[in-house]
């Protein structure tokens, strides 16, 4: 097998007794693969080296931010499961016509984000945040995306997204997800922000409890969308589901406002009607309900 494949038998490291070469040994040195005995011989240790690397500055920064939020704020966490079929069979039938027109592609970001916007609308205090002994409450919804960069995660922010359509927040997020891949974010652009939403998911997270971006009061975790067996109208269907999380400031937002915001947020993205009539029913709105 080793002749006919043209491949040297000491570059294939053996599994079998005493080393002993094996079929499955050189399929997997083929194909790409490493057998178990390789993985050991070949690994990345063995050394036993340290190595001491000071942290960035922006790094020591975002350690102490963290630290403090978990020090200064009673943070819980809530969490619940969106059927993603109806944004996905939405975003499947007009993405080409979308991208053609728009010139970004259409993600799950920008629904969110939207949905957010409303959610934040009906819940005002979950875009609040404490000064002192105040409330400072905002009519407006600058939220912050965390986006991934060479020197870490950053949280550009998207000013008055309330205002945008879902192309000009999917161009402003691509604008600034540029901006941190190239180091050009300015620091105007990472501060002020009233809420955050952030994407595990991208990176395969089933599930997490997001910590806080202060001064906030709540951030949004997305996670990956994955099959799973629900019950729908007694019947158990598959659905493409996403857990997400609302991790709040206890001190500002009570457990009901939480726990309805985030269903608030799940009803629009089941249901993407409800973004464009201000989380309502369409037939509620047309009733005057």
């Amino acid at each position: 097998m080793l002749d006919d494949k043209g491949v040297s038998a000491d570059k294939v490291k053996g599994s079998g007794p005493n080393g002993r070469i094996t079929k499955s040994d050189v399929a997997a040195y083929v194909s790409g693969g490493v057998s178990a005995d390789a993985i050991a011989m070949n690994g990345w240790g063995g050394k036993r080296d340290q190595n001491r690397v000071k942290m960035t500055t922006l790094r020591k920064k975002v350690a102490e931010r963290l630290v403090a939020v978990k020090n200064q704020t009673a943070m819980l966490t809530t969490f619940n499961e969106v059927d993603m079929s109806a944004v996905m069979t939405l975003r499947d039938k007009y993405k080409d016509k979308f991208k053609e027109q728009h010139g970004v592609g259409l993600g799950f970001m920008s629904f969110f984000t939207k949905a957010v916007t409303e959610a934040l609308r009906l819940f005002p205090q979950v875009n609040a945040h404490i000064d002192g002994e105040e409330m400072m409450m905002h009519d407006y919804a600058d939220i912050g995306i965390a986006v991934s960069s060479p020197k870490g995660l950053m949280v550009p922010v998207v000013r008055n997204a309330e205002k945008l359509s879902l192309a000009e927040i999917e161009s402003k997020i691509k604008e600034l997800a540029v901006k941190a891949r190239d180091g050009k974010l300015s620091i105007d652009e990472m501060t002020g922000g009233t809420f955050t939403i952030t994407n595990g998911g991208v990176f395969g997270s089933m599930l997490s409890t997001p910590i806080l971006n202060p001064p906030q009061s709540a951030i949004l975790g997305m996670h990956n969308i994955v099959e799973r067996p629900v019950a729908v109208n007694g019947q158990v269907v598959i659905r493409p589901i996403m857990y997400v999380a609302l991790s709040y400031d206890h001190r500002i937002i009570d457990g009901k406002e939480s726990v309805s915001f985030l269903m608030a947020v799940k009803q629009m993205i089941e249901d993407p009607d409800k973004m464009v009539f201000g989380g309502k029913d369409p037939g509620e709105v047309l009733l005057g309900l």
